[in-house]
């Protein structure tokens, strides 16, 4: 993607997904999180500016709008492979919106829909080359999941989404546990690559430009059918959706 097109879309999701939720969330935000984000708007704000004034980009896609996709059954996901609903999320390792939804919004998710049998919820790959680590992480993370460590170094990665340096993924990898003689030799043959590429496509047709980025629906046919939501919202907004899902699939 052409770096005017990918920063001018960064920069209009960035606004999008976390402007509004500021005022509401700003004292739930630890203050190395707050850091970043400001940091990460800077930088787009700096690359924004330098582009050419007449330079045309492509709109960022609109959040809540329908979406089909593909559904791979060996997605990384938790929860029942039969919940009435499922939620993908495009993320990236390295963005601290992902990590603030991760910290906040996620955990009651996970307790409140994914552990009780209500939502299937998939992890998907979306690093943006806007972040140099981003692509190294989400290789990572496939290699954990080779050794049964997927969503446990999934959760040290996004925590620590500042420091993504490879010394330090293989200090992740080694406190839980993990071969770090397979870990390294996965992480340095790129044969995870195409893997990686293959949900960013995926995330492409549904429309994501930015992260994080959800698609909520049912499986028909093969196909994730439902909606997509942007950003670090509030954990209420995700609820209010969810439950609205569930009761239209006489699922509540």
């Amino acid at each position: 993607m052409p770096v005017l097109r990918r920063t001018l879309r960064l920069g209009a999701v960035a606004a999008l997904l976390w402007a509004p939720a500021w005022p509401a969330a700003a004292q739930a935000i630890p203050a190395d999180t707050a850091q970043q984000i400001l940091q990460e708007l800077r930088a787009i704000r700096q690359m924004l500016e330098a582009q050419p004034r007449n330079a045309a980009a492509r709109p960022a896609a609109a959040a809540d709008d329908r979406v089909s996709i593909e559904f791979q059954p060996g997605a990384l996901a938790l929860g029942r492979a039969d919940a009435p609903l499922v939620m993908v999320e495009f993320t990236d390792y390295e963005c601290p919106f992902c990590r603030q939804f991760h910290l906040t919004s996620f955990e009651q998710i996970r307790r409140n829909y994914i552990d009780k049998g209500k939502v299937r919820y998939v992890s998907r790959d979306f690093p943006l080359d806007f972040h140099k680590n981003a692509l190294r992480a989400a290789v990572a993370g496939r290699c954990g999941a080779e050794q049964a460590k997927f969503w446990e170094l999934r959760h040290s990665m996004i925590v620590n989404a500042a420091k993504l340096q490879q010394d330090q993924i293989l200090d992740y990898a080694k406190n839980l546990g993990l071969d770090l003689g397979k870990f390294r030799h996965c992480m340095e043959s790129g044969r995870l690559l195409a893997a990686v590429e293959q949900d960013m496509e995926q995330g492409r047709a549904a429309g994501v430009s930015g992260t994080p980025t959800f698609v909520i629906g049912r499986l028909l046919n093969g196909r994730l059918e439902g909606i997509r939501l942007v950003g670090a919202q509030p954990y209420m907004l995700f609820a209010a959706r969810l439950d609205a899902m569930l009761a239209s699939v006489g699922a509540n």
